[in-house]
């Protein structure tokens, strides 16, 4: 079933808008009534993303992320030409829902932005390692040489809450530029939001790399005879 650019866009639009909805909602209900945790919102990450997965991924292979389909454009897997409107409706998708959240925020909430613990530089370091490490997963995940199906989408889902659980701490574990700058524009807290553009970036950039040093190469002894 071939899908179009208009219904691709939709399902960024939606699966983007629902990831900031219950992801860094679920950081404001624990602001509010301290009942979810950091376990319990890094859990709110990884089941969101299931979701998504598994609800939109047939339809736009549900990326929710600029870095993410910057990362399937340099790997190949991705046209160019759809790159640009990829991003914008990941990031329309993403104010929509951290403008769903700000309508349930205390005033003063930061809406679930990310923020360094200590220095950006820091948070500069964990955020390419998280990000590399969650497109490589991605990346190998989806090739042709591993089942497709609900395996995938559990894979990835636990990469992102085991991520946000072990790296939220430090950096926020966004690994998301959309997933960022939504909440930081709309409450103000825009400190180092550079990290969580360049970071996801360069990130996603290294783990393609890297994908390509793991893929099996044609053995030329295999041709002879």
């Amino acid at each position: 079933m071939t899908f179009t650019l208009r219904q691709c866009l939709l399902a960024e639009v939606l699966g983007t808008a629902f990831l900031l909805t219950f992801g860094t909602g679920a950081v404001v209900v624990d602001e509010q009534a301290h009942n979810l945790g950091h376990g319990g919102v890094a859990a709110a990450f990884g089941l969101i993303v299931l979701i998504i997965i598994q609800g939109l991924g047939h339809v736009s292979g549900a990326h929710v992320n600029p870095a993410v389909t910057i990362g399937f454009w340099a790997a190949g897997r991705f046209p160019g030409r759809r790159v640009l409107p990829y991003v914008l409706a990941q990031l329309l998708g993403a104010l929509l829902g951290s403008g769903a959240v700000w309508l349930l925020a205390s005033p003063g909430s930061s809406l679930g932005a990310t923020l360094p613990a200590h220095s950006a530089t820091q948070a500069f370091g964990v955020e390419v390692g998280l990000t590399f490490w969650l497109m490589l997963i991605i990346l190998r995940v989806t090739s042709s040489y591993y089942e497709q199906g609900l395996l995938v989408g559990l894979t990835i889902s636990a990469t992102v809450g085991l991520e946000a659980l072990v790296g939220g701490p430090l950096s926020g574990a966004s690994m998301n530029p959309a997933r960022s700058l939504a909440p930081a524009l709309l409450s103000g807290h825009l400190t180092a939001a550079w990290v969580y553009i360049a970071a996801p970036l360069a990130g996603v950039f290294l783990a393609v790399l890297t994908n390509y040093l793991l893929e099996p190469k044609p053995n030329p002894s295999e041709n002879l005879g």
